[in-house]
């Protein structure tokens, strides 16, 4: 029994010291070069490469970017940077050639984003409140414009329409940029949007803000209300991301890894770095990277299935 206390008193100790597989490099895959997940993956890399010893990498692999990973030997040597869409394709897909809970290994959230819901400066509403009042006095006559199918700008609207219980029109586009612009020329009345994408036409009052999808309030958007506190209890949405492992890395290697990620997030410069791209840093351990990962799949699952969305 003592030698069982004295070798569970060593586990912390063993995860902070556990080495990885001794390697030229460790690789980091995300996806396409400039992207929000590959400008983040490339702020870590150099202090990554400080902390473990071994020079970190990255590596561009678009849209095949977590099947790669996900093939990876587990050795810690392959990390994949990703955000919502690792849980969100196979739903909205059939013939996924991965699963997220069977394939991958959390290590730790990094990033939030916030989507913000905001209207053309036409439209005559101040509130979210005012804004509902207005989609149910005219169902079927207010539209939104949105991205690819499945991109926070399509289904962070199809779940307030679903909470809200009001019925807005889809306007689709090739992308977040093509739908700003439409909304901007009053092609569409509203749109869930990064606060990134908006935030210049925010200022100049091109558009106007009603509320933003996070939790909790946004330090990226003072003085914005949560929808959830302006009229639809328990609405959340954000962008996220995070760092994952092949599946079966052993779980020393994981929490090394999680600890070294999180203590450079939680940096006061690299925070700001993050902040200053319209990043909110937000870490925790694996097992609550891992349950994240779980009710985001059953809320969006929910939300995916009720509106017969597929892949196109």
């Amino acid at each position: 029994m003592r030698a069982l206390i004295v070798a569970l008193g060593l586990l912390p100790a063993a995860a902070a010291h556990a080495q990885l597989v001794s390697t030229k490099f460790i690789r980091i895959v995300t996806s396409e070069p400039g992207s929000t997940n590959d400008l983040s993956a490339r702020l870590l890399a150099p202090d990554l490469t400080r902390a473990l010893g071994q020079q970190v990498i990255i590596e561009n692999r678009g849209s095949l970017a977590v099947e790669y990973a996900a093939k990876a030997a587990p050795d810690g040597n392959t990390l994949l940077y990703y955000g919502n869409s690792v849980w969100l394709l196979p739903l909205l897909r059939a013939n996924a050639a991965y699963d997220v809970l069977r394939d991958l290994a959390p290590v730790t959230l990094t990033t939030l984003a916030p989507v913000v819901l905001a209207v053309h400066p036409s439209l005559p509403v101040k509130s979210l409140r005012d804004l509902i009042a207005l989609a149910k006095a005219r169902p079927g006559q207010l539209n939104y414009a949105a991205g690819t199918i499945g991109a926070s700008t399509h289904l962070s609207m199809e779940l307030f329409k679903a909470m809200a219980g009001v019925n807005i029109v889809r306007i689709p586009y090739k992308g977040t940029g093509p739908a700003v612009t439409a909304l901007l020329g009053g092609e569409a009345h509203l749109m869930f949007s990064p606060l990134g994408s908006v935030s210049p036409h925010l200022r100049s009052g091109r558009l106007r803000a009603l509320a933003v999808g996070n939790e909790q309030p946004s330090p990226l958007a003072p003085g914005l209300p949560t929808i959830a506190a302006a009229g639809v209890p328990g609405y959340e949405a954000a962008s996220i991301t995070g760092m994952f492992a092949p599946a079966n890395t052993p779980a020393a290697l994981v929490a090394r890894l999680n600890q070294e990620i999180a203590r450079s997030l939680t940096a006061p410069a690299m925070k700001q770095r993050f902040f200053d791209d319209g990043l909110e840093v937000a870490t925790g351990t694996p097992e609550e990277f891992l349950a994240r990962i779980k009710s985001e799949i059953a809320k969006w699952g929910k939300v995916i299935r009720e509106a017969g969305i597929r892949e196109e």
